[in-house]
């Protein structure tokens, strides 16, 4: 699990469970907030800590830009949204661009509407 002890520690001692997403990511709140004081909000991970697996409402509760959590008040998602991808850079699924070294350097020769700069 990618979530270190001091997190599971202190979400023992301190976390009220708010809610749980869709990829089983649990949120919580500190059960004891000053007043004055900002509520903290954090996220322990389901699995490994994939920033990109937490959902737009959840991200916006976290970052106290919304008061309810999700489970509370839905936000309605747009009709473009769709899943998140995981960051693929360094894996064998990482987008190469034409002429990429990995792609053995070789571009595509110009058009013609190209020319070189000279002194």
């Amino acid at each position: 699990m990618a979530n270190s002890f001091f997190t599971h520690f202190k979400t023992w001692l301190r976390g009220e469970l708010v809610g749980e997403d869709s990829y089983g990511n649990r949120y919580y709140r500190d059960k004891r907030t000053p007043e004055g004081h900002r509520e903290r909000r954090w996220v322990v991970y389901s699995k490994e800590a994939e920033p990109t697996r937490v959902p737009p409402g959840w991200v916006g509760w976290l970052h106290g830009r919304f008061q309810e959590p999700p489970t509370e008040t839905s936000l309605p998602s747009p009709h473009f949204e769709a899943e998140p991808l995981p960051n693929a850079t360094g894996t064998s699924e990482a987008y190469l661009p034409p002429g990429a070294v990995q792609r053995g350097g070789n571009r595509a020769p110009t058009t013609g509407d190209y020319e070189a700069w000279r002194p």
